[in-house]
C-alpha cells in the first residue's frame, strides 16, 4: 500500500460532508448555553474542552469547531441560527464548509 504525498480533492478534510441538518433551527431542539464541554470528536487535543458560550471569543470558537467537526446532532446542539448568523462573518471556516452553509442559506431565503 502506498502514501499518497499530494493534495486531492478526493482527499482529506474538504472531502468530508458538512453536517448540516435541514431542520436544525426548529423550536424543538434543545441548545446548550453557558459552560458546555465539547465531545472529544469535535475537540480532541489539550487544553480541556470547556467553552463558556457568554464569552463571544468561546462562543465564536465553539462555532468554528461545531461546524467544521461535528455530526448533525451536535449542530442541532451547540449551534443557533440567530447567533450563527450574527458571527458569520468573524467565523474562520474552511472554504467547504462556508460554501455549504451558504448554499444552506440560499436554499431557506436568508441573506448574510
Amino acid at each position: 500500500m502506498a502514501m499518497v504525498t499530494s493534495r486531492s480533492s478526493h482527499l482529506g478534510p474538504a472531502s468530508r460532508p458538512v453536517a448540516i441538518p435541514q431542520d436544525f433551527d426548529a423550536a424543538h431542539d434543545l441548545k446548550v448555553d453557558g459552560v458546555v464541554e465539547l465531545p472529544i470528536h469535535i475537540w480532541w487535543s489539550e487544553p480541556p474542552r470547556s467553552f463558556d458560550l457568554r464569552c463571544p471569543k468561546d462562543r465564536a470558537r465553539v462555532y468554528e469547531l461545531v461546524l467544521t467537526e461535528g455530526d448533525t446532532e451536535d449542530v442541532r446542539r451547540f449551534v443557533r441560527l440567530d447567533v450563527l448568523l450574527a458571527l458569520w462573518r468573524e467565523l474562520t471556516l474552511p472554504t467547504h464548509v462556508r460554501v455549504a452553509w451558504q448554499a444552506w442559506f440560499s436554499e431557506h431565503g436568508i441573506v448574510v
